[in-house]
């Protein structure tokens, strides 16, 4: 059974990992000494938005979040979320389903009546 966060009804890990990110671009944003109204402007966001963000708010669209990733010079980053080179389970499982062994296809030569 899936532990849930009961106020956005989201696996417990799930809303971790959200708080998470937002400490992670709270803590960019301050290293970076931007001021959120800044941050926001250049995200075409309110500061609402950005805080809630910043707090691993869910309802956020990943739209915001891939533009304030863009202003904080980490845009990179949204594209490693799911990249299939470093899913490991996903690779495991293509290596089980491979085959144990390959026959090669024999070539039936082509009989001329006579």
């Amino acid at each position: 059974m899936i532990e849930t966060h009961h106020a956005y009804s989201r696996p417990l890990p799930v809303c971790r990992a959200l708080r998470k990110l937002g400490r992670d671009l709270r803590e960019a944003r301050l290293r970076r000494r931007i001021p959120a109204a800044v941050v926001a402007e250049r995200a075409s966001i309110s500061r609402t938005t950005l805080f809630k963000l910043e707090q691993g708010d869910p309802g956020v669209s990943i739209g915001s979040l891939g533009t304030v990733l863009f202003v904080l010079g980490m845009e990179e980053r949204l594209a490693e979320i799911a990249d299939i080179r470093s899913d490991e389970q996903g690779l495991a499982l293509d290596q089980q389903r491979l085959p144990q062994r390959v026959r090669a296809r024999g070539r039936r030569a082509a009989r001329e009546p006579g």
